[in-house]
């Protein structure tokens, strides 16, 4: 199974993960409660986790918005009427502006165009 990796040192070389089916699971579930912008920078942090030339400090940011994203433990439960998705929002909208400067166009132009796919734009 793929995964979006983030290593963590200690006395033996241990991974966590956020597993991909996870993450496609929850994107092709949550699209009409999460909403485009939800989804959108979903993706952006997604293909950004994927992209070769990604540091590894972004991959860790970006495995901690994912995974709160794709998380059952919310601060608002996402089926919260109206304000499900703020939090989950909130957390991926500072992860992207914190990467920005490793945000490709060409990420956001896939990530867009994956977007617009999933809502049938």
């Amino acid at each position: 199974m793929n995964t979006i990796k983030k290593q963590v040192t200690t006395d033996k070389q241990t991974t966590t993960e956020v597993p991909e089916k996870s993450f496609w699971s929850k994107v092709k579930n949550s699209t009409s409660s999460a909403g485009y912008e939800a989804i959108h920078n979903a993706l952006i942090l997604y293909y950004t986790a994927r992209a070769k030339e990604t540091p590894l400090w972004c991959k860790t940011v970006i495995v901690g918005a994912l995974g709160y994203f794709i998380s059952l433990i919310d601060a608002i439960p996402d089926l919260t009427p109206i304000l499900g998705y703020t939090d989950d929002i909130s957390v991926m909208i500072a992860a992207v502006a914190a990467l920005a400067t490793h945000i490709t166009p060409e990420i956001r132009d896939k990530a867009k165009e994956k977007a617009d796919k999933l809502f049938k734009k």
